[in-house]
């Protein structure tokens, strides 16, 4: 059973050919279809009843995306965008039509790449640690020598804060280092443990590549930091296709 109002996927430009077999989200998901405004068009399907940010939807709704952007640029809505109807996105599209059109300039033959840093916390990452401050040494043996709770937490919450700093460091650099090669560059929101979540644009054809430089200066760096890279995904970052949603919720245009 459908839900009230239109899914919507992505926008893009008027023209943008649909792959056959495109599959939308849903427990029994329809064909997506393209609806045309002016030089824009957004594609969208009927909306699923009860929806809610379920693993399979949400890989079929990036899944979807990446497909489109194998042909052109899509500037793409998070998940749960719903238009109230037809009438609604017609109007969305005609109303955005020159912000839209300037991010699919933006976004064409480009993807994202998303890295997020966190500090290393393991042995190695300790054991250099202890061997370069001074100050570490002298709690870690106060510790041994005169245990206590509180001793205990002054050289836990010590070496926190000296794993942040060194990977936040390292961080720098890395983000130094990537950025020549990136069109544009995004700070992502905070993330619990990260030092560092940003994403960079680049060039599709580059994408490949970009991702062993940032996985070649997480090893580079390894005693400091871990680095994770993830691509080529939606260009969520560089449009303004929306809001991230709790799981419970959906986004609507009324």
């Amino acid at each position: 059973m459908a839900g009230t109002g239109l899914y919507v996927y992505g926008i893009l430009r008027a023209g943008h050919p649909l792959p056959a077999g495109l599959r939308g989200v849903g427990k029994e998901p329809g064909p997506p279809r393209s609806l045309t405004e002016g030089p824009l068009a957004a594609v969208a399907g009927a909306a699923p009843a009860d929806l809610r940010a379920r693993r399979r939807d949400l890989l079929a709704h990036q899944e979807l995306l990446l497909t489109l952007a194998g042909s052109g640029p899509v500037l793409p809505m998070r998940f749960g965008m719903v238009a109230a109807d037809e009438a609604a996105l017609r109007r969305h599209l005609r109303e955005a039509r020159e912000s839209h059109l300037r991010t699919l300039e933006l976004l064409d033959g480009r993807v994202e790449v998303n890295v997020k840093v966190l500090p290393a916390e393991d042995e190695e990452a300790l054991a250099r640690l202890l061997g370069e401050d001074t100050g570490l040494r002298r709690l870690s043996a106060e510790a041994r020598t005169r245990p206590s709770y509180q001793a205990k937490v002054r050289l836990g919450e010590a070496v926190t804060t000296a794993l942040t700093r060194r990977a936040t460091e390292a961080a720098g650099l890395v983000r130094r280092e990537l950025e020549p090669a990136a069109h544009a560059v995004a700070p992502g929101p905070a993330v619990t443990g990260c030092v560092l979540n940003a994403s960079f644009l680049v060039a599709r054809e580059d994408s490949e590549a970009f991702l062993a430089a940032a996985r070649g200066l997480g090893e580079r760096h390894h005693d400091r930091l871990r680095l994770r890279a993830a691509g080529p995904l939606p260009c969520y970052s560089f449009s303004d296709g929306g809001s991230p949603v709790p799981p419970d919720r959906v986004a609507a245009w009324a």
